[in-house]
């Protein structure tokens, strides 16, 4: 059964939705980004995605107070990303609470030093990052696309035990569309040794039921929570045992 990884994306320490990566096509929510961990929490959760898009246009960490306040909720584990490109922000991701680190634009355009951290730290904390646009790789928040594909990344990366990737596809993210079933089934039967999230467009647990048969193993909600087409009870459901 697949595993519901909710998303929260943050913009100066408050709860956002980007459509397509357009910092232009911003909803920002109510609920905290703290709140919403705790709410998760009570539902069973036991991993949550979380981007700090402040960071990844900064490209250095810039909420580590709110993961600081989120690592403290107990029972979640969390998985954080935006503006990690540098040892000493990776350090200080991993010290204000992070469990898992996900590292997009330094593995693209530094590979020796992702490589690096993969054998430093290992798989088990280090996550790739991929974030697709038409078949290439996305950077800096997705505004540079690069002449790289996500099997050209996954494959650089095996040979240091590269376990996680989170490949999102661009241009369904936020458009509440539906995933792109193929792009993730080919992956993962490409890469049986590699858990493979899929992130972006899902706009339903029709979506989610669909990613499960097809024997996919993480999946990551965000607009489709915040817009209620799928309701904390759903994920509750799911997180205990399926529907």
């Amino acid at each position: 059964m697949i595993q519901i990884i909710p998303a929260i994306d943050i913009i100066e320490g408050r709860c956002v939705r980007l459509s397509q990566g357009d910092y232009g096509q911003r909803t920002t929510y109510d609920a905290s980004p703290v709140d919403m961990v705790r709410r998760y929490a009570d539902c069973g959760v036991t991993r949550i995605h979380v981007v700090d898009l402040d960071g990844a246009k900064a490209s250095m960490p810039q909420n580590l107070p709110t993961l600081e306040q989120m690592a403290l909720i107990d029972g979640v584990t969390i998985e954080w990303g935006g503006g990690i490109k540098s040892d000493e922000a990776l350090r200080q991701s991993f010290d204000a609470g992070a469990d898992y680190a996900i590292v997009g634009s330094a593995a693209a355009k530094q590979p020796d030093l992702f490589a690096l951290w993969l054998t430093a730290f290992g798989p088990d904390h280090i996550v790739l990052g991929a974030d697709v646009r038409d078949g290439k790789v996305s950077v800096n928040g997705w505004q540079e696309d690069l002449e790289l594909s996500i099997d050209d990344l996954t494959d650089r990366f095996r040979p240091q035990g590269l376990s996680q990737v989170i490949c999102t596809d661009i241009s369904r993210d936020g458009m509440l569309e539906g995933p792109s079933f193929d792009l993730y089934t080919r992956l993962q039967q490409k890469y049986p040794d590699i858990d493979f999230t899929v992130s972006g467009g899902i706009s339903s647990m029709d979506d989610i039921r669909r990613l499960s048969a097809l024997q996919l193993r993480k999946v990551i909600v965000g607009k489709a929570i915040y817009e209620h087409r799928i309701s904390l009870d759903e994920i509750e459901r799911w997180a205990v045992g399926g529907e």
